[in-house]
């Protein structure tokens, strides 16, 4: 798309944090549309870049960038530095905040919230209630959905899956096929990976390992430099430590 393909128009809002925002609106025919076909809302002509595109109550305020062939539409926010790049989407009431990046086919909708330095990249979604935040990645195909918390400097790959009320944090990861759920806390250098599940009110933290097929579950934690692995369970209030 060589020609630009949208611009201000003069209708114009302020939002909730006293900005005056502009609805965009399109140029040329192209795969957003046709020309004169409403957008959503902008603050500033350098908030959509590219072929990139911004469409229903949407609003990019800020330093903002939406750019490649991103899309940001419904009633999401994209504010302060943050980034949306190539193929990505960012729809429903999501909110993109910071200096947040959101790139490749990476999907952010619901109420999820993508903030501080946090990228969610590769195809990963992040979804319904989910936060992902501080420094946290997430990438490759990895989910992070209902109210689950990725944050510090946490990360999330492959095709893991964080769900529920699960907290994934500091420097932990989270890899493979494992899925952390319920309200499960892995956190500190901790490393979940391989087909392990983590759930219920388990905890795995410190520099312990759970991998292969193992199982941590009720209101079991592993911690210090223990490793489970292979098909071991580890359930009901038992405490595995040390190495």
């Amino acid at each position: 798309m060589s020609a630009k393909h949208f611009e201000l128009t003069a209708e114009s809002k302020v939002d909730s944090f006293g900005r005056t925002l502009f609805r965009v609106k399109l140029t040329i025919d192209c795969k957003w549309g046709k020309a004169g076909d409403l957008g959503g809302w902008v603050q500033k002509d350098e908030n959509i870049q590219d072929s990139a595109w911004v469409s229903g109550n949407a609003q990019v305020s800020g330093n903002a960038q939406v750019y490649g062939d991103a899309r940001v539409s419904d009633n999401a926010l994209v504010s302060g530095n943050a980034r949306v790049s190539g193929n990505a989407r960012v729809y429903g009431d999501a909110w993109v905040s910071g200096g947040a990046w959101v790139s490749g086919n990476a999907q952010v909708s619901g109420n999820a919230q993508v903030s501080d330095n946090a990228q969610v990249y590769g195809n990963a979604r992040v979804s319904d209630n989910a936060w992902v935040s501080g420094g946290a990645w997430v990438s490759g195909n990895a989910l992070v959905s209902g109210n689950a918390l990725v944050s510090g400097n946490a990360l999330v790959s492959d095709n893991a899956q964080v769900y529920g009320n699960a907290l994934v944090s500091g420097d932990a990861r989270v890899s493979g096929n494992a899925q952390v759920s319920g309200n499960a806390r892995v956190y500190g250098d901790a490393w979940v990976s391989g087909n392990a599940q983590v759930s219920g009110n388990a905890q795995v933290s410190g520099n312990a390992q759970v991998y292969g097929n193992a199982r941590v579950s009720d209101n079991a934690q592993v911690y210090g430099n223990a490793r489970v692995s292979d098909n071991a369970q580890v359930s009901g209030n038992a405490q595995v430590s040390g190495r």
